[in-house]
């Protein structure tokens, strides 16, 4: 099974310093639906499921590793966008870090998986605001390859949660 699509993430380069861009994509890093809270969560899921659905727990652990590596993509061009790429979101004039109590931790595997399918909406939503935000072509094919990771991921989610519907 693949956990992210078959094509090159395009590359960070020839951004022009724009903090108000940097600003809008802070929230991607260190916001309520970041990548770094699909990466926690998904790795406490891969650990949760373990002994209890292994194929889904290495799902969830291959996932969060793509959802590490947009978290990388993220902090680079938040820092060429000209600011400090730390785990924090940029909220109505004030930086507030991140924190693990923004993630919901279900521990029933149908909850479990709803909540991913969610999480993973609400990300390709803000994501696809931020694309008509921001007015620079190179940010919006980033934005929008990683927008195609996503809606891998909730193929992926559904895929889990029919199977499970269909067992149980």
């Amino acid at each position: 099974m693949k956990y992210n699509i078959n094509k090159p993430y395009p590359k960070i380069e020839n951004i022009q310093e724009n903090q108000q861009y940097g600003r809008i994509l802070l929230s991607n890093l260190g916001g309520l639906h970041s990548e770094m809270g699909a990466v926690s969560l998904y790795f406490y899921n891969h650990i949760i499921l373990k002994k209890v659905w292994p194929k889904l727990s290495e799902a969830m652990e291959k996932i969060s590793i793509v959802e590490m590596y947009h978290l990388d993509i993220f902090a680079h061009l938040i820092y060429a966008l000209g600011l400090d790429p730390r785990l924090w979101d940029y909220q109505q004039g004030y930086l507030q870090y991140w924190s693990p109590g923004y993630n919901v931790y279900p521990c029933q595997i149908q909850s479990l998986l709803e909540n991913a399918i969610i999480q993973e909406q609400n990300t390709i939503d803000i994501y696809q605001q931020q694309i008509l935000c921001i007015q620079d072509f190179q940010i919006q094919k980033i934005i929008q390859r990683i927008i195609e990771d996503e809606q891998l991921h909730i193929e992926i989610f559904t895929y889990f949660l029919n199977e499970y519907l269909q067992t149980y």
